[in-house]
């Protein structure tokens, strides 16, 4: 058997003495390291307004010192904006996510199924047009609708919701078809 190197091995002073575990890094910090970018991840795509560095921190249930080498880190990523400077506030940055979600797409499908997913949505649009017998979901009152038509307003709202979820995909497929170049989509085919 082979003997370890030098520097991995103790002598009969270093064995009389007890390791200082204090001295080691507390493993709870070894794995805090990704949970914290988690929590300020999760924590900013939940902002529904411009945020403190400090509400921020508050609701990642962090300290303020993470809180702001994380959104600053974010904002340099587009994945927040900065909004005023003093005090500091953040809020997401919706084209980014869009953008994220575009590329995802990219990478997963290909652009035969994009098209196929495209023409499902643009049918399901087309029927909900048909059925309210108007050109957008916002063109609806939830309440006046469910009371001409005698029906619950949960169920209203519900299609409501269905038809402007079938809007955003639709935006978001003709945003990833078209935002591709002529060699990557070859490329995407192939495979």
């Amino acid at each position: 058997m082979k003997e370890p190197s030098p520097e991995l091995t103790v002598d009969a002073g270093e064995r009389a003495e007890p390791p200082d575990f204090d001295a080691l890094e507390d493993p709870a910090d070894l794995i805090r390291g990704e949970r914290t970018r988690d929590d300020f991840f999760d924590t900013v795509l939940g902002l529904d307004s411009p945020a403190t560095v400090s509400d921020i921190a508050d609701r990642a249930g962090h300290g303020v010192d993470a809180a702001r080498e994380y959104l600053e880190w974010f904002a340099r990523m587009g994945i927040v904006a900065q909004v005023t400077d003093s005090p500091a506030t953040y809020e997401r940055n919706d084209g980014y996510l869009r953008w994220r979600r575009v590329q995802q797409l990219q990478s997963q499908y290909t652009v035969d199924e994009l098209l196929s997913a495209l023409e499902t949505e643009r049918a399901a649009d087309e029927e909900f047009t048909t059925t309210f017998e108007v050109d957008s979901p916002s063109d609806i009152s939830i309440a006046a609708y469910a009371s001409a038509t005698d029906q619950p307003v949960a169920d209203v709202w519900e299609e409501l919701s269905s038809w402007q979820t079938t809007r955003r995909r639709i935006d978001l497929l003709e945003r990833a078809l078209t935002t591709d170049s002529g060699t990557a989509t070859d490329e995407r085919t192939a495979v």
